[in-house]
């Protein structure tokens, strides 16, 4: 089936507790999504690019005779594109987007509309920055608007200690990564991971969300230190996009991409102002 992968995802929560958080910091292996850490096989291999991190690294021997020859070896792709919301304001009534921020998210969706993808799948955080983007989005790409899915694992948040550390409490820090960590790593484990052999044509996820989840996701993804995700910035409505291989290799096509943007619109930073009252 085409989104085997992507829909056996979507029905996993990952861990979401401490322990997973502890587990992480330490460069723990990967947990399937559904189930408990198996092994001591390390997330991060020295130097090297560890294959089998979503522990589905499949294998001839795994599979023999007319089940071999009816499921075959892995082909499929699967494509990521991760989009950061619109600029946005925060009043008395509520965080919403800017009119920049909707014009953002318009021009993001046109860039969208013309790579000429067939979304299988467009999953956006419950916030409303990012559901206010992906409603915009949708409209560009012709993506009906019923079959968008909203992920409580997707929020913004701090998903780990950062190095070098944030210009903040370490206590407040530490109680924001016990907070948000598990939850956001959760979100890694529901959406990284290889097309399985029943997917034969490549899949296409869009998901709608957030800076700090998105750079995060980005580290994992491509095993960089988890640590470094505050080493890079992201414009408001730009693209992110990375393939998972069915080698179990990941690459990145774009990272914060938002060239398709005129200058004078290009923001990463909440309007500094003060709360409106209504």
């Amino acid at each position: 089936m085409k989104v085997y992968g992507i829909l056996q995802s979507l029905g996993a929560l990952g861990c979401g507790s401490l322990v997973t958080y502890l587990s992480l910091k330490l460069l723990d292996p990967p947990v399937e999504p559904g189930g408990e850490s198996q092994g001591s096989q390390e997330l991060v291999c020295q130097r090297q690019w560890c294959h089998n991190w979503d522990r589905r690294e499949y294998q001839a021997s795994n599979v023999s005779g007319h089940k071999a020859a009816e499921v075959g070896e892995p082909v499929a792709l699967r494509h990521i594109v991760l989009v950061r919301h619109g600029e946005y304001s925060s009043t008395a009534g509520g965080s919403h987007l800017t009119d920049l921020g909707r014009l953002q998210a318009h021009r993001t969706g046109q860039r969208l509309l013309e790579m000429g993808i067939k979304w299988d799948h467009v999953v956006a955080s419950t916030m409303t920055r990012a559901q206010e983007t992906a409603m915009i989005i949708l409209k560009q790409i012709n993506f009906d608007p019923l079959k968008l899915k909203r992920c409580e694992l997707l929020p913004e948040g701090t998903p780990c200690p950062a190095d070098p550390p944030q210009n903040r409490k370490p206590s407040d820090v530490e109680v924001a990564c016990r907070r948000d960590g598990p939850r956001i790593e959760a979100a890694f484990r529901r959406y990284f991971f290889r097309a399985s052999p029943e997917q034969k044509h490549d899949s296409y996820l869009l998901i709608v969300g957030h800076a700090n989840v998105i750079r995060y996701l980005v580290c994992r993804a491509l095993q960089f230190p988890p640590d470094a995700w505050t080493r890079f910035s992201l414009n408001h409505g730009s693209i992110t996009w990375l393939t998972v291989w069915p080698t179990g290799y990941v690459t990145i096509r774009c990272l914060g991409d938002a060239g398709y943007m005129p200058v004078e619109e290009l923001t990463h930073r909440r309007p500094r102002r003060s709360v409106e009252s209504v």
